[in-house]
């Protein structure tokens, strides 16, 4: 398997595309991923077999201030075909992407949501560190509530906002 960033070509924003939507339950614009692809294009990375080049696996994040006093990383999708669950892909690509927020951009803490009916999302996630942190009820379009799962990086993620002083 051969992991790699995105490449910026129409191609492969369509292949994308294609994959999320066939696989995320939640009905994505494609604005939303052209949004991730092109601010941020640094932190979708992708996984391809060697010998097809079939895109079997993507995650796309990003990393923006939070409140204006921490760096926060979020993995807004990440998605593996399903006949290739349950390799480590998803756990790599996870990995990868917050190895690289954490040099890159030095995070002090990453975000996500995920279903709460989703246990292997979760099960993956936790195994990695995150932890839930507040319920979303009715988050998503289908009606389900969402966690919001946190992986604190740094000692201030785990202090309360209104002690910390601005991102300079």
């Amino acid at each position: 398997m051969k992991y790699s960033e995105f490449n910026q070509t129409t191609e492969e924003f369509q292949q994308i595309s294609n994959l999320i939507s066939s696989h995320l339950s939640e009905p994505y614009s494609i604005y939303v991923y052209w949004f991730f692809l092109n601010t941020w294009p640094q932190y979708c990375l992708t996984l391809r077999d060697e010998d097809t080049s079939e895109l079997i696996g993507v995650i796309i994040s990003k990393v923006e201030p939070h409140r204006d006093v921490r760096m926060r990383g979020y993995i807004g999708m990440l998605v593996i075909d399903p006949k290739h669950r349950g390799k480590g892909y998803a756990s790599k690509l996870v990995e990868m992407t917050v190895q690289k927020m954490i040099k890159c951009d030095d995070v002090d803490e990453i975000t996500l949501e995920t279903e709460v009916i989703n246990q292997g999302a979760l099960k993956l996630y936790e195994s990695l560190g995150f932890m839930r942190t507040k319920r979303l009820y009715r988050y998503y379009l289908n009606t389900h509530d969402a966690f919001r799962l946190i992986l604190p990086v740094t000692e201030k993620s785990m202090k309360r906002i209104a002690f910390l002083t601005p991102i300079v």
